[in-house]
């Protein structure tokens, strides 16, 4: 493999990686406030499939980006109402979504279905940036939406990690009852928390089908939500990591293509098989580094109820 065909790989990476950045540092900010969100599979095609209409029919992919980050919102939302205020069963909640998600996208695209987009979202040649060997092609000639999942992945950190908020988020998704105690309405942040986090899965979705693959088709996240959630497991909750983890994976899933491409007799399957194997490999290794570093919110996946404390 020459230099052009590294650089063209770490390309491409930093592409497929992108709607797993954006769900993963979703999921990050859910999780820290203790909302465990296995729906973010659903919300990722909700996303995809509104962003997909809207801008069909506006012809405006920003509009298209807005309607997608609201339709995770909803589900998010609907997620969030049952468990922080009915205190339903996280998992149950989530894994219901991702089914309802799956069965609203299909509905709502079936009209949909292989049309090419127009207007979908170009690379964009940054100059002088664009033009430096080997990092210009990598870094500085995509699309938008890549430099907004950057962007938004440095503006949650920062939140969560050098602001006040961050810190209320932070000690809600470890401690509930202190937090509490010390005046930080725990249903507010959980809330919060939990929508942002359904708008970036929509958002992850939204660039599946508006960039990384302009055209609707069912189930075109492929599980790629199911990844983001390893994925915060592996950034041990921190949106910087989730920045790196996203394009590891990404860069997984470039390397199948660069294989079947390449005229490797391997079995195209097995080649699918590859991010999933890799995903659950990743799991083994960080959850055996877990039991020697802290990184798991202690109140994750579990219900605060302000009379029990």
């Amino acid at each position: 493999m020459d230099l052009n065909s590294i650089v063209a790989l770490l390309a491409v990476a930093i592409v497929a990686g992108t709607p797993l950045l954006f769900a993963a540092v979703g999921e990050v900010m859910a999780e820290r406030s203790g909302i465990l969100n296995l729906g973010v599979e659903g919300m990722m095609l909700v996303g995809a499939v509104t962003g997909f209409i809207v801008t069909v029919t506006t012809e405006n992919h920003w509009l298209g980006i807005l309607a997608a980050a609201a339709g995770g919102a909803v589900l998010a939302a609907i997620h969030a109402f049952i468990c922080i205020t009915l205190k339903g069963n996280q998992v149950v909640s989530g894994l219901a979504l991702t089914i309802f998600g799956t069965g609203t996208a299909s509905f709502l695209g079936k009209n949909y279905v292989g049309l090419p987009l127009t207007n979908r979202f170009n690379p964009i040649d940054i100059p002088v940036l664009g033009d430096i060997p080997v990092l210009g092609p990598i870094l500085f000639r995509h699309d938008a939406m890549v430099y907004l999942s950057i962007v938004l992945a440095l503006a949650l950190w920062y939140i969560m990690f050098r602001t006040s908020w961050g810190l209320s988020l932070r000690a809600v998704g470890e401690n509930p009852a202190a937090a509490d105690a010390v005046g930080i309405s725990v249903s507010r942040v959980r809330y919060l928390a939990t929508i942002i986090g359904g708008m970036m899965a929509g958002l992850g979705g939204a660039y599946l089908s508006l960039a990384y693959a302009p055209t609707w088709q069912e189930s075109i996240t492929a599980g790629r939500g199911w990844i983001a959630v390893a994925l915060v497991i592996f950034a041990l909750w921190n949106p910087l990591r989730a920045i790196l983890g996203s394009y590891l994976f990404g860069g997984v899933e470039a390397l199948t293509f660069r294989i079947q491409t390449a005229g490797f007799q391997i079995s195209p399957f097995f080649l699918s098989m590859l991010p999933y194997l890799f995903t659950i490999l990743v799991l083994v290794i960080v959850t055996i580094r877990l039991r020697q570093e802290a990184g798991v919110p202690a109140a994750l996946g579990f219900p605060y109820d302000r009379e029990e404390r």
